[in-house]
Parts: structure tokens; C-alpha cells; sequence
């Protein structure tokens, strides 16, 4: 694409003026001309490939996290907290965002089928969520250093062409016009800078929107997760409630029996 720009920005004048074909303006350029248009051109090369990479990316974990949470219903439904957690534990759906947080509440609360242990499930799917916007997030920082800098890299060529194009003008007292080929190559940087940043904003705001929209997913899945986990509490929290007394009245600890994994069976649905 910046070629295509760059190829028809130097024939755009229908007179074949020389020192306006590409190989032309490079023979003709400073090595500080030469060195701004070949960082340019690498910070386009990185917002392309970052540009292709990310999409992957979100497509990927959008892919995985859909699969993963029609799979998942019917257990969470029939509050098999086992058949869940192995679901999320699939290496099918490893790459989901939604995948690591359902894991982490679920391995939370099967260790401690109570209210601790969904407090626990809160604040581990607030560090996934934290940690899987962190991952989605990736080079973001490159994109908005080649957005808001690559005009200002592109306006230093243009000074330093400029000032080269008017030395040259005084040592040779030439014209305007013996200066004007000059002062045109010097203008190549700054619009490559400009097409430059205008493409490292547009992939900087389109990626920051879907991760955002990634953001507002997983806070709908943790409210949804965490009324879940409060009914299976709910529906098994008599027989909770009864062997916590029988282990009182035993003298036993009871912080120390609810805490402790795998002590306490986990509760089932109503009915069974």
C-alpha cells in the first residue's frame, strides 16, 4: 500500500518532470532523508504485521471462548462442578478468554464450596480478566508510538531535505526552480509519515474497541459466573449448615473444616 502511494506520487505529473521518479528521488536524497524514509518504511512493516497478528489473535479467543461457553451450560446447569471444570480444561478451548476465568472460579469453588470459596472465585477472575485484557493488549504501545511519532519523523526529513535543497541553492546560486526538485523530495518524507500515522491510528483505535468490548464480555461473564456459584451454594447449603454443627458439637474446628480442600463434599442440585 505505501508503495502504491509512493509509485503514484511520482509520476503525478503529467509532464515527466525529472526528479520525480522514485529511483530519482532516492539518488537525489541526504543519507538523513534516507534514513527517515527507511524507518518509516519499518514502522509500516510493524503496524502491518501487528495489524495481522492481533486480528488473528481475537478471532482465535473470540472463537474459543464462543465454543467453550455452548459447551459449558449444560453442566454449570445440572451443577456438575467436575464435567465444568474439565470442559474448561480442554485444550480445544485453551486460547478463549473466557476460558482461563471459568477455570479459575471453578477450581476456587470446588476447592471450597462455600462463601469463602466464592470470594475467592471473584478475586481470581478479576486477575485473569486483568491478565487476559494484558495478553489481548500486546503491541499495543508499538501501534501508539507509530500513530502519534511518525509524523514528527517525517517532518524531520522534510527539515533537514529543505535545508540541504537551500544550501545547495546558496553554493550554487541557483533559483528557485534549480532548488524546487529538491524541496519536493524533501516534502516525500512527511507524507509517508502521514500515511504512516494515519494507519497506526486507525489499527490502534479499531483493536483498542474490540478489546474493550472483550473487557465488557468478561465483566458480564463474572456477574453471571458469581450469581451461578451463589445458587450452587444455595442448593447445598443446609447440608453444609448440618455438618458444620455435627462437627462442632464434635469439637472440631470448623474455619478449619470449611477451608480445608477436599473436606467437604460438594453440594448437589435440589432433588438429588
Amino acid at each position: 500500500m505505501l508503495w502504491m502511494l509512493l509509485h503514484g506520487l511520482a509520476y503525478a505529473a503529467d509532464d515527466g518532470a525529472s526528479g520525480f521518479t522514485l529511483a530519482e528521488i532516492w539518488d537525489h536524497s541526504g543519507w538523513i532523508a534516507r534514513s527517515v524514509i527507511v524507518l518509516l518504511v519499518v514502522m509500516f512493516l510493524a503496524t502491518c504485521i501487528i495489524f495481522v497478528e492481533r486480528t488473528v489473535a481475537f478471532l482465535r479467543a473470540r472463537s474459543h471462548s464462543v465454543q467453550l461457553a455452548l459447551s459449558i451450560v449444560r453442566p454449570m446447569k445440572a451443577y456438575d462442578i467436575d464435567g465444568a471444570l474439565k470442559m474448561a480444561q480442554n485444550d480445544a478451548y485453551r486460547v478463549g478468554h473466557l476460558t482461563s476465568v471459568l477455570r479459575a472460579g471453578l477450581t476456587e469453588l470446588k476447592e471450597r464450596p462455600n462463601p469463602t470459596g466464592i470470594h475467592n472465585a471473584q478475586r481470581a477472575i478479576e486477575k485473569k480478566s486483568s491478565e487476559e485484557l494484558a495478553k489481548l493488549k500486546r503491541w499495543f504501545g508499538i501501534l501508539a508510538s507509530v500513530g502519534s511519532t511518525s509524523p514528527f519523523v517525517g517532518l524531520a526529513g522534510t527539515t533537514f531535505g529543505v535545508i540541504n535543497a537551500f544550501q545547495g541553492m546558496a553554493a550554487e546560486g541557483a533559483g528557485l526552480a534549480g532548488v524546487s526538485a529538491g524541496i519536493s523530495e524533501a516534502l516525500i518524507t512527511t507524507f509517508v509519515g502521514i500515511v504512516v500515522a494515519i494507519l497506526g491510528v486507525w489499527a490502534f483505535n479499531f483493536f483498542n474497541g474490540w478489546a474493550q468490548k472483550v473487557d465488557d464480555e468478561l465483566h458480564t461473564a463474572r456477574a453471571d459466573f458469581l450469581n451461578w456459584a451463589e445458587k450452587y451454594i444455595a442448593d447445598g447449603g443446609h447440608r453444609l449448615d448440618n455438618t458444620l454443627e455435627a462437627d462442632t458439637d464434635a469439637g472440631e474446628d470448623s474455619a478449619e473444616f470449611i477451608d480445608g480442600p477436599g473436606t467437604v463434599q460438594n453440594p448437589s442440585p435440589a432433588g438429588k
